[in-house]
Parts: structure tokens; C-alpha cells; sequence
């Protein structure tokens, strides 16, 4: 369990390093995309292909990034669904106004098998957050003692139960699930299209979030039914395929790279959204939601 003392402490460097990249009085505000193309190359990394799933709608594609250090076993499940071709011919079958989009197999009578994949996983909804390397945020958050961000995703942790999570920000994956926290495996997915249900923290398995192509999902129409979902078969949009990046011919593949957080670039973009000083902004909110913190992704130049 974490002390008083040290907690003061941590709370003391976190604010610390937001002070020492706060803007200088009178130097002229700088807001995203001027730090963005003042940013190093160090300042970037390239994600892992092994971890990227490729999405292919009619309209393009969805890049998303996934998350083994939180669920490796649903990350590994979703790579090896993906090989088995497990989703190509299914459907975006829900898309719930300010909520989610979930896609998969409409049909719960007879649904597609699966082949190597297992049909079932325990739930990983959080891990033990000794060993992961967490960037603060020194705002105070309602769903956790804590929150910042791990290995690029938006995460929470808690010091005395010693565990941390991925938290339900817009474009966030997750595995959806029955009542059975171990009825999930991966092959019903959703992605949060609206304002971020936090509430979900620690009851689904999150397990990545979408890098490039979210438009595509949440420019969808909603579903017309309770919940959002297309019980019409002609509204459900079909998915091409979906495959892991590392199996796609180099040429084929988008070239993206991901701001590192824990850079002093990720906090003076983080500082800028913070304090806003330019000159449509009249009041400044003076602190940060996690899920309000962009997470900058290019293609590589």
C-alpha cells in the first residue's frame, strides 16, 4: 500500500515535470501541430506489425493497435483469429449514438466457428501494475486513484490493490462478453465512438484502440433498434477482412508512427491542450481529462 508521504511525493514530481514544461510568461503559445513539427525523430516510435490488425471496409481501412501487456491472452486470441480469416464476410451489426460500434457474427444461433482460436477466455480486465512503466497525469480522476498512460495506451492504476487498467477513451477496443466475465474470447469486438464510458473500466476486456480510421466507424448511421443494432441485414455493413499487419506484404502496409508518451513533447502538447492560449480561447480550462489528451499519430515521412 502506497503512504501518504510517498503518494505527496509522486504527486510533487508529476507536478514537478508539468511546471518545467509549462509556457514561459510572454512566449508565444504553441499549440499542437507547431510542437508536432518541432518534435525529433526519438520523439516517435513505429508500432509493432505483430501487434497491428488491418480492418478493410468498403470504405478503407482501420488500423488498430493492440495491447499485449494488458491482455496478451485476448491479443493473442485476435491474432489468431484474424489468420484464421475468422472475421472476413462479417458485419459492423451495431452502432450506438455516443457509445460504441461492435462488429462480429449477428447471427447467436448458429454462429461462425472458430477453428485454432479458443471459443471462450478468463477475463483480463486488469493486471498487476508492478513492472509497467506509467506517465502520470497529476489531475485528480473520478474512476481511479490515478491515470496517465502505458506504452501509449490511456491507462489507470491503483497503488494499494497494485493493479492498473486501460480506460474506455474514444476509439478504445475492447472484446465484447455475455454475463459470464469468461464468456469473451475476441470474436465480438467494439470500439467507443462517443463520450468515454469510464463506467466500463474493469468490466470488459479492453485490449487496444484504433490508430487510424475511427471516421469510419463512428460517421456510421445508428442503429436503428434499442442499443444501436442493425436488426435489418441490409443496414449491417460487411468487412472485407481483417488481418495482422505482420502477414501483409511490406508495400501494402500503412506506414504509421505513434508520439511516445513520457516525452517531454508528449507533455508540452499534453501542457498546451491543458492551457490553451490562443486567441479563440478566452478561458483556459487549467487541467485535463485523460481521455482529453490526444494521442498523436502520422505516417512516417
Amino acid at each position: 500500500m502506497i503512504s501518504m508521504s510517498l503518494r505527496l511525493l509522486m504527486c510533487s514530481a508529476v507536478l514537478g515535470a508539468v511546471l518545467a514544461n509549462a509556457p514561459v510568461a510572454g512566449a508565444p503559445y504553441q499549440g499542437i501541430a507547431e510542437i508536432i513539427q518541432a518534435s525529433a525523430p526519438p520523439d516517435w516510435r513505429t508500432p509493432d506489425p505483430q501487434n497491428l490488425l488491418y480492418m478493410e471496409l468498403p470504405a478503407g481501412r482501420v488500423i488498430i493497435e493492440m495491447a499485449p501487456a494488458f491482455a496478451p491472452r485476448h491479443v493473442a486470441n485476435v491474432r489468431t483469429l484474424a489468420r484464421e480469416k475468422y472475421f472476413d464476410g462479417l458485419y459492423v451489426y451495431r452502432v450506438q449514438d455516443n457509445y460504441v460500434v461492435q462488429w462480429g457474427d449477428p447471427d447467436e444461433k448458429n454462429p461462425r466457428p472458430v477453428r485454432t482460436a479458443q471459443p471462450h477466455l478468463a477475463a483480463e480486465f486488469s493486471r498487476p501494475s508492478a513492472g509497467l512503466d506509467f506517465d502520470l497525469l497529476p489531475e485528480r480522476d473520478i474512476y481511479a486513484p490515478e491515470v496517465g498512460f502505458s506504452g501509449g495506451f490511456p491507462a489507470a492504476r491503483d497503488g494499494a490493490q497494485g493493479s492498473a487498467w486501460l480506460a474506455h477513451c474514444y476509439g478504445m477496443v475492447g472484446a465484447g462478453r455475455d454475463d459470464d466475465a469468461a464468456s469473451g474470447s475476441g470474436t465480438e469486438l467494439y470500439a467507443v465512438i462517443g463520450h468515454a464510458p469510464r463506467h466500463l473500466d474493469r468490466n470488459v476486456t479492453l485490449f487496444g484502440r484504433v490508430l487510424q480510421g475511427i471516421e469510419l466507424l463512428s460517421s456510421l448511421p445508428r442503429g436503428p433498434a434499442p442499443m444501436g443494432f442493425y436488426e435489418n441485414a441490409a443496414l449491417r455493413l460487411p468487412i472485407t477482412s481483417v488481418r495482422v499487419a505482420a502477414d501483409v506484404e511490406p508495400a501494402q502496409r500503412t506506414r504509421l508512427e505513434v508520439l511516445r508518451t513520457g516525452t517531454a513533447t508528449f507533455d508540452r502538447i499534453v501542457e498546451s491542450r491543458r492551457n490553451r492560449r490562443d486567441d479563440w480561447t478566452k478561458v483556459p480550462a487549467a487541467h485535463i481529462e485523460l481521455c482529453n489528451v490526444p494521442l498523436p499519430v502520422r505516417l512516417r515521412p
